[in-house]
């Protein structure tokens, strides 16, 4: 079970991510929002591991309660791409399986911009939560 909630109003959780969010449509972040995070969260960053990064954002303040269509993360890092920034769903061909990973942690992670989900992993070491969201997206 998550310890807090992390949804999107552009699909529902394990759906398919529309086309207007993948390098296919306008490549533009979906909606976020989530529940309240465990005690003591100072900050949220998303770092969904797996193969392939296509987001990697932190400093996010736990009482926004979440992320408009397109809007930028306060800090972001490198993604797999070698950009800085939200960068949609590209799969070469079939269903392909994408997750948003929302990490309340209890400090601020002090890193520059631009950092590597390596940076931004090791830096997280007051994790009180984690909110899980995974979409789908097939590719013709």
């Amino acid at each position: 079970m998550a310890d807090f909630l992390l949804a999107s109003s552009a699909f529902a959780a394990g759906g398919t991510i529309p086309r207007r969010h993948s390098c296919d449509g306008e490549d533009r972040s979906p909606p976020l929002s989530w529940t309240a995070p465990p005690t003591g969260s100072r900050s949220l960053a998303d770092a969904p591991g797996g193969r392939f990064v296509h987001w990697l954002a932190w400093g996010i303040a736990p009482a926004a309660g979440g992320l408009a269509e397109g809007e930028a993360a306060p800090l972001e890092g490198s993604d797999d791409f070698g950009s800085i920034g939200y960068r949609g769903p590209c799969p070469p061909r079939g269903r392909h399986r994408y997750r948003f990973r929302l990490h309340a942690l209890g400090e601020v992670l002090r890193l520059a911009p631009g950092a590597r989900p390596d940076r931004v992993a090791a830096g997280g070491s007051g994790r009180r939560g984690t909110a899980p969201l995974a979409d789908l997206l097939e590719a013709l």
